[in-house]
């Protein structure tokens, strides 16, 4: 059985790198039949924040990647890396190091001096037939594992294949900080090992990480999971992502209007493809995902290709889902007698739910004032207010006939002859009329929304202002 696992570090808020991780290690899991397990790795006490992990909660429950049995916090945990960092040293696998700060920084100075990669020398590692220096006072001893100092250290990555790490690039790593806290490399590969993981997806910053771990299973006579490194996200430019390229807090993504599905579905493909696919339902990522073909170099973040697919969505989710969706950015039309008409009006053009609110608004609000360029080009002299005062009582003399769009279409065709107008000329002021702008829709579905009397107040009383003309 497949066990996979999403352990991020409640030291920030999550991303969505972290959530492409989530989202691969989810899908491999559930198509496997298999578990997918969310660990909290919340060591790091002096970086904790409450916060950060409110916001990697909510995320998870927005998105909708459900995990198997309850969250595991590595705080929580203490007393089972004791257990093993005492085993390591009664099997004389690890170390009590004494070597100060002072001393680490100085053999550090002297080996980029001698251009040496710097690393810990064993002076305090035991061996047959080495004295060991005195026990210096006041210092607390780190633990210290004994890395392999011959061969080499390998491992298949599911996506770059066979890895090969020369054991003595490795060196006595600290497993025990001199406070007693262990350090990361050693809880992950405990955690990864006690909770089952057989499939460990991350990304591919971690890959250095991959043989420390293994040097901790093998101490422990343990077998290591199977490893897929995923590479890094890149802005459109090929460097690191930033908050400004959308390297951002997920809920980040919901606040700016985006759909969860959308997200996903955007994730997805920043590494892994279909052949030329680019919608895919979960039900489809389900079916099609496996690890064995994320690509192997990094993906480009596409701002445009996101909109394109929350635009999507957002025409092909039901109404009933965007109505519950736009209460979160105070946008209630569930009472609305129209609403389905409205939301079929207003989605086709939106490729965010505040793009969507937005143009709701556009039409239930009563406008406030009116563009500017528009009544200058439209609105050119007396005529047209003559003209508007006879369409809206055409309107009011046939209010119980009309209904939908096509009903007021009937009726303002025939209007539109007999004053002999261009289309434009009647229209551009009502939508001006009605929504205080020139791009909004069609006027007909405008009106059906609204209803003859709303309809007929805002033209009465934009022909009354003169439509804020001096």
């Amino acid at each position: 059985m497949v066990v996979t696992r999403f352990a991020p570090s409640p030291t920030g808020y999550l991303h969505i790198g972290g959530l492409r991780t989530a989202l691969y290690s989810y899908l491999w899991a559930r198509k496997s039949k298999g578990e997918f397990k969310l660990r909290i790795e919340d060591t790091d006490t002096a970086r904790n924040n409450e916060d950060a992990l409110g916001a990697i909660m909510e995320a998870f429950e927005w998105i909708g990647l459900d995990y198997d049995g309850t969250v595991e916090y590595q705080s929580k945990r203490n007393d089972i890396y004791k257990k093993y960092i005492d085993q390591l040293l009664e099997e004389g696998k690890a170390y009590y190091c004494y070597m100060s700060k002072d001393e680490l920084d100085t053999l550090r100075e002297t080996q980029m001096a001698n251009k040496q990669t710097p690393r810990y020398d064993g002076t305090w590692r035991p061996q047959e037939g080495k004295e060991l220096p005195s026990i210096p006072q006041g210092i607390e001893p780190v633990v210290r594992i004994k890395s392999p100092k011959e061969g080499v250290i390998t491992f298949i990555d599911g996506v770059r294949s066979i890895m090969n790490f020369n054991s003595s690039e490795v060196d006595d790593f600290v497993i025990a900080r001199s406070n007693g806290v262990p350090t990361y490399n050693f809880v992950v590969a405990i955690d990864d090992a006690l909770m089952g993981m057989t499939d460990v997806i991350r990304g591919d910053d971690h890959l250095s990480n991959t043989p420390k771990q293994i040097v901790i299973y093998e101490a422990l006579g343990w077998t290591p999971p199977k490893f897929y490194h995923i590479p890094m996200i890149n802005n459109p430019s090929g460097k690191k992502l930033s908050k400004r390229d959308g390297a951002m807090d997920v809920m980040q993504y919901k606040r700016d209007g985006f759909l969860a599905e959308a997200l996903l579905n955007f994730l997805v493909r920043l590494g892994w493809s279909n052949k030329d696919q680019e919608i895919f339902s979960m039900e489809e990522m389900l079916e099609l995902f496996d690890p064995t073909n994320i690509n192997k170099s990094a993906s480009a973040y596409n701002q445009e290709k996101l909109l394109w697919l929350n635009s999507h969505y957002i025409k092909n989710v039901s109404n009933e889902r965007l109505s519950k969706e736009l209460e979160y950015f105070d946008c209630v039309i569930h009472g609305h007698d129209k609403k389905e008409m409205l939301l079929d009006l207003t989605k086709e053009r939106a490729q965010t739910l505040v793009e969507l609110k937005d143009a709701i608004n556009v039409i239930l609000d009563t406008p406030s004032d009116y563009e500017a360029k528009g009544v200058k080009k439209f609105v050119k002299d007396e005529t047209i207010l003559k003209i508007l005062d006879n369409y809206v009582k055409l309107l009011e003399e046939n209010d119980d006939k009309l209904h939908l769009s096509i009903d007021y279409e009937g009726i303002t065709k025939p209007f539109i002859q007999e004053f002999e107008l261009k289309f434009p000329q009647l229209f551009q002021p009502i939508r001006l009329a009605l929504t205080g702008t020139t791009q909004a829709p069609s006027v007909y579905d405008i009106m059906a929304v609204l209803g003859v009397k709303v309809t007929c107040e805002r033209i009465k009383t934009a022909c009354e202002k003169n439509f804020n003309k001096e």
